[in-house]
């Protein structure tokens, strides 16, 4: 999620010099990453013909989320980084404003312990939810949202460390992106942890490629191609139909969950909210 101040061009490549772009160290197959690096290749091919031949690479070393953030901002390292948008990361970061995920980032789903799925299946309103505690990392923008809707939340200082005080009690419930808890209880097999059925979060939280305010040529050139995606269903085509999407999509079971809608009050203005092509469409999920 990151930039590199040796690779910073304002301007597209002449032809045959490759562009080397570096990307936040990540697994390959990691099912959390493997659509939205697909969708970030999508766009840098399209502009090709423009921008020239790329070179998409990881960074060598793993990063936190925002150990990531801060290297693009200094220009330490990496180039692109995907995130949750907030007033701050633009400030700070350069927004490349399409949502990669068309919105589907503010749809929560819950880790929980085992044994606890019952009493969760018995919450039947927002107010209900509220007598148990969130947990979330303490810098991310989701921890503002939950507080801002009347939630309780027990802040994680660091990622890695939210699980264990998950299985410890420290809270009842890990809201995540309907994208990661199976990946999840996969790279922490001996936790007690189960994905909850019954309960959907829902706020407008779009999730951008962020690049080095500095490096204005790579946001632009990863804007034309996204745009030229949705332009010609390309997006679309990647999105509901990439085998780490559909398998969310039939895993998450839309449908059986009761919907708590929350307010976002930290969008920036520039949010395209309006833009319908933008977000996801329930209709055609499968």
């Amino acid at each position: 999620m990151l930039l590199c101040a040796a690779c910073v061009f304002a301007f597209p490549f002449s032809a045959g010099a490759a562009e080397r772009i570096v990307m936040p160290h990540v697994m390959p197959d990691d099912p959390r990453h493997t659509y939205v690096i697909s969708l970030l290749r999508l766009a840098l091919d399209k502009t090709v013909p423009e921008y020239g031949d790329y070179d998409l690479v990881h960074h060598p070393i793993p990063t936190e989320q925002s150990r990531s953030l801060e290297l693009v901002a200094e220009g330490g390292g990496i180039d692109v980084v995907w995130t949750m948008t907030s007033i701050e990361r633009e400030r700070d970061l350069l927004p490349v404003r399409i949502p990669l995920q068309k919105g589907l980032l503010g749809y929560r789903i819950f880790l929980i312990r085992k044994g606890r799925a019952d009493v969760f299946r018995r919450v039947r309103s927002l107010d209900e939810l509220r007598r148990f505690v969130a947990g979330q990392g303490h810098d991310w923008p989701d921890t503002r949202i939950l507080r801002h809707n009347g939630l309780r939340v027990r802040t994680c200082p660091r990622y890695s460390l939210c699980f264990g005080m998950l299985a410890e009690r420290r809270f009842d419930f890990f809201p995540r992106g309907v994208n990661e808890p199976w990946g999840e209880m996969r790279e922490h097999p001996g936790m007690p942890f189960c994905v909850e059925k019954t309960i959907l979060l829902r706020y407008p939280a779009p999730l951008y490629f962020f690049v080095n305010r500095g490096n204005p040529g790579l946001a632009k050139r990863i804007d034309t191609g996204l745009r030229m995606a949705l332009a010609d269903g390309s997006f679309d085509e990647l999105f509901y139909n990439h085998p780490q999407m559909r398998q969310v999509f039939q895993k998450v079971g839309f449908k059986e969950r009761r919907i708590f809608d929350l307010e976002n009050p930290f969008l920036p203005p520039e949010t395209p909210l309006d833009d319908a092509s933008m977000w996801i469409d329930l209709d055609k999920l499968p």
